[in-house]
């Protein structure tokens, strides 16, 4: 199993092709929270993982998703930097479908999820800074990459992560706005917060495929957000593919000063 890579790809929905890269092979990495399938291969001489967030089926819905799993393999193979995709609804008018938000902020949701490597007892507590969920310096290389490409983008965005897999209701989604939220998904957290755990970079390339509920004129369906990922999947390729070439993958940052697992946890 490599033990090099330094940059990661968490892919969402909508996004199941690993074909970004070259002398591609599976791997399965164990880990103490389950077994891990994913891809390894290069792009442009650098070292990249791809992983399935939902699986290559979408057989696995967000409040199931292995995450301290997935985190925990990337960190066991060296990952340093780790780029998530994400779909999400838009609550912000100015942040219409097809258009990339790479968020600096979240509002948490979720109901049941594992939060974190750190339990208590042998293993510690640990109270982690969050002032910056989303590592600033990704974001933006991110930005940067988007601008070059000509694509629709923002600097920066609060998601809100609610427990799913059902759509939020009208009022959910007004209260929602009342706080602040401009894009509402179900993947955010605690992926973020595992990542900060581990000591890696971690951002997001949200995008939007509809107005959320009480927003759009329709009803919401699965079918619509995956239809839009798709239509939109190349520019998402382009995307990664420009801001990995951007990457120093020995880069360091603050964000990789936060405590976190030794790869062989």
């Amino acid at each position: 199993m490599a033990v090099d890579v330094r940059i990661a790809v968490i892919a969402g929905t909508g996004v199941y092709d690993p074909d970004i890269m070259t002398n591609v092979r599976d791997e399965t990495v164990n880990t103490p929270y389950g077994d891990v399938q994913l891809s390894v291969g290069n792009y442009r001489g650098k070292p990249l993982a791809f992983m399935n967030r939902h699986r290559e089926d979408h057989s696995v819905p967000p409040h199931l998703v292995n995450y301290r799993a997935n985190i925990a393999a990337l960190k066991k193979l060296g990952v340093k930097s780790v780029i998530a995709t994400a779909a999400v609804g838009s609550l912000n008018p100015s942040m219409q479908p097809g258009h990339f938000i790479f968020v600096d902020q979240f509002l948490d949701f979720t109901k049941a999820r594992q939060q974190t490597f750190f339990e208590g007892g042998a293993s510690g507590v640990v109270h982690l800074d969050m002032t910056e969920p989303y590592c600033p310096e990704l974001r933006e290389i991110l930005l940067q990459a988007s601008k070059s490409l000509g694509f629709s983008a923002h600097p920066a965005g609060t998601y809100v992560c609610t427990e799913g897999p059902r759509f939020e209701t009208p009022a959910e989604i007004k209260m929602y706005r009342l706080l602040g939220g401009d894009l509402v998904g179900m993947t955010s957290v605690p992926e973020a917060t595992l990542a900060r755990e581990a000591g890696m970079c971690y951002a997001t390339i949200a995008m939007v495929t509809n107005y959320a509920a009480g927003i759009s004129p329709t009803r919401l369906t699965h079918q619509e957000v995956v239809d839009m990922m798709l239509q939109n999947g190349e520019n998402i390729r382009k995307l990664i593919m420009q801001a990995v070439t951007w990457i120093d993958v020995d880069r360091a940052c603050r964000c990789q000063r936060a405590p976190g697992l030794t790869g062989s946890e």
